[in-house]
């Protein structure tokens, strides 16, 4: 009795589709955004801020009235049609200078945190990138800037200038706040300087710009945008500050820290609080907001984040 095999053919080779694609993996930055979509506070701190900024950039559509023109017949005049939050103690339009005063809080929070990366980032990568005597000198600096007290230097320089502008402004909040910056990015560059691609790309002859531009940036990209995030909310908040106590922006000039300024006297607290509420309420909502960002960006940059 014979028995017949039964009789199969095993292709090993599966069939492919002609037109089949292969599936192409997410980028760091779509990981990352993925990552940040799924913070609901940060998404709604993206949200109300943009709201915040169309608010100011759009400021003439909104109110016909100047920001800066006085008049002593509408002195503290409560809410009308005219005038919605009323007049401030010089006659202006509170709406008017709630609205260009943002403007003014937030180009100050944001040109102060750019200026404050360019100092930094550009130490920070001197300084991690080639150690050494260089390393060593930028960071007695950076340790001598930390020890002075940040607001008392501002304080003094603010008292030596007959009048300040907002680009002096800008620059002295700069020029005093870039040592922790530089640390961070230092201490980034540092572990990043003994990996095996950076000494692959040294060995290939590439060029100290190159592989700074190249290798070391966009590692550092998320300590950098963090902190640019969390610089900017403390920015507004001491531009905030000083106007309050009379060493920010000059009047008639208004920025929402000395719009507050303006409404010390009891009778103005009491009688006129369409004077001090919006602008406090702006403050504190646009550094919430800002924080929220940045706790959305860490937790978008961090590699550990997506083990929770």
């Amino acid at each position: 009795m014979q028995i017949h095999p039964q009789e199969t053919t095993l292709d090993p080779t599966p069939e492919v589709q002609p037109h089949s694609k292969p599936k192409k993996g997410k980028t760091p930055f779509q990981i990352a955004l993925g990552r940040f979509m799924k913070n609901r506070l940060a998404v709604a701190g993206v949200v109300i801020l943009a709201l915040i900024v169309l608010m100011v950039v759009f400021a003439p559509l909104l109110t016909d009235h100047s920001p800066t023109k006085s008049n002593l017949l509408l002195v503290e005049r409560p809410p009308t049609a005219e005038n919605p939050l009323g007049t401030d103690s010089s006659g202006r339009d509170v709406l008017s200078r709630f609205l260009y005063g943002g403007r003014i809080s937030l180009i100050v929070g944001f040109s102060a945190m750019v200026f404050t990366l360019l100092i930094g980032v550009t130490l920070g990568s001197i300084a991690g990138y080639y150690g050494g005597k260089i390393d060593n000198f930028i960071m007695r600096v950076t340790d001598m800037m930390l020890v002075l007290p940040f607001l008392v230097i501002i304080l003094t320089v603010m008292a030596i200038l007959d009048r300040v502008s907002i680009g002096i402004f800008v620059a002295i909040i700069a020029l005093t706040s870039w040592p922790n910056l530089t640390r961070i990015i230092r201490g980034t560059y540092l572990s990043l300087r003994e990996q095996e691609f950076v000494q692959g790309a040294k060995a290939i002859g590439a060029s100290d710009m190159r592989i700074i531009f190249k290798h070391f940036i966009p590692n550092a990209i998320g300590p950098i945008v963090v902190n640019a995030s969390l610089m900017m909310a403390s920015y507004i908040i001491v531009e905030s500050a000083l106007s309050f106590i009379g060493f920010g922006i000059p009047q008639p000039t208004p920025t929402w820290g000395n719009m507050i300024s303006e409404a010390q006297s009891l009778r103005i607290l009491r009688n006129s609080p369409a004077a001090w509420i919006p602008p406090g309420v702006a403050i504190l909502t646009t550094v919430l907001c800002i924080n929220f960002i940045g706790d959305g960006l860490r937790d978008a940059f961090d590699p550990k984040s997506n083990r929770r």
